[in-house]
């Protein structure tokens, strides 16, 4: 695709749904269509919390679009691969300066390449790094995000916000940026033998679209499958020499956490649905956040930078990953 052929969002638009949404499409032959899409159950969404307040940004809208420019308790970058199934949240800043995210129509190992306005950096979303330009190395801060059904994200936080779609929500593209979300761009993908956009795959320990998460730590990478995850409950491990725990949040996403908090390092164990234990501190299984005890207010750190992904997309970054076995 050409650079913004598939037109990231700006100057988003919220409300409790998508009811009393429609819009018109214009087909490439001249005719126009109007649209009405709404939001079922089990569609699914990312999800950010922020200062107690919650927003859901749906895959109808990030299947066109790929990448939400958002400020949501600051400058908020939102994206997503559906090649890979992935899917990041970060702060939305390039050299430490807001800035706006395009997508660049590049592909780097069958995944997303995004770029910044400000220096006009190509960014891998996998890695959440800058692959080419200025600031080639640099990384993106990331921050916890959960990818859920609508049902299930409206149930633990009922006063979200949900992402509206274009036009309400504008784009980056020169024409109109609304797509006909009443569609799957990618119908049937998720099911097919179809690899990103076509490529070999010769790994045979899962099947190429098994999602897993998988954590990469100095040059150890280990990875989980989500059915592994949801069989044990809860994981404690180390990869690379980094303490994790890896378990579900309430909603039921799969997320990876650093054990290591200051110079100690935890054993935690289920507490509840929402809490984990150790040190003498119940975390949130959702952000990390001690809640009470010695380490109340402390800040477990994220040790998965991409949501859970299909396991060919993993292995294409990190082609030597160990595959975790109970």
């Amino acid at each position: 695709a050409p650079k913004d052929g598939i037109p990231a969002i700006v100057n988003p638009s919220f409300g409790a749904d998508w009811s009393g949404f429609a819009a018109e499409t214009r087909s490439r032959f001249g005719s126009t269509n109007t649209i009405a899409p709404r939001l079922a159950e089990d569609d699914l969404v990312v999800g950010v919390t922020r200062d107690g307040a919650a927003r859901a940004y749906p895959l109808k809208l990030l299947n066109y679009h790929e990448i939400v420019n958002d400020t949501f308790g600051g400058p908020l970058l939102v994206t997503y691969c559906p090649l890979c199934r992935s899917a990041i949240v970060a702060e939305r800043r390039a050299n430490g300066e807001p800035t706006v995210f395009g997508v660049s129509g590049l592909l780097y190992r069958n995944a997303l390449v995004m770029y910044d306005e400000a220096t006009g950096s190509n960014w891998s979303q996998i890695l959440a790094q800058a692959i080419t330009g200025e600031l080639t190395g640099e990384r993106l801060e990331l921050l916890p995000s959960t990818l859920t059904t609508f049902g299930e994200w409206r149930a633990s936080h009922p006063n979200t916000a949900v992402l509206r779609p274009p036009p309400e929500s504008d784009t980056l593209s020169a024409g109109s940026g609304v797509r006909n979300y009443t569609t799957d761009p990618y119908p049937g993908y998720d099911q097919s033998s179809q690899i990103g956009i076509g490529g070999e795959f010769d790994d045979d320990r899962l099947g190429p679209k098994t999602e897993v998460v998988g954590v990469a730590v100095a040059e150890t990478a280990r990875a989980y499958t989500t059915e592994t995850i949801e069989t044990e409950g809860l994981i404690n491990d180390t990869v690379g020499g980094l303490p994790i725990v890896v378990t579900n949040t309430p909603d039921g996403t799969p997320i990876a956490w650093s054990r290591r908090v200051g110079d100690e390092t935890l054993s935690l164990r289920i507490a509840d649905e929402r809490h984990l234990a150790g040190g003498g501190s119940q975390w949130r299984r959702d952000t990390g956040v001690a809640v009470d005890g010695p380490f109340e207010g402390e800040r477990l750190a994220q040790a998965n930078s991409v949501s859970a992904l299909f396991w060919f997309a993993w292995l294409d970054f990190y082609p030597e990953t160990e595959l975790y076995e109970s």
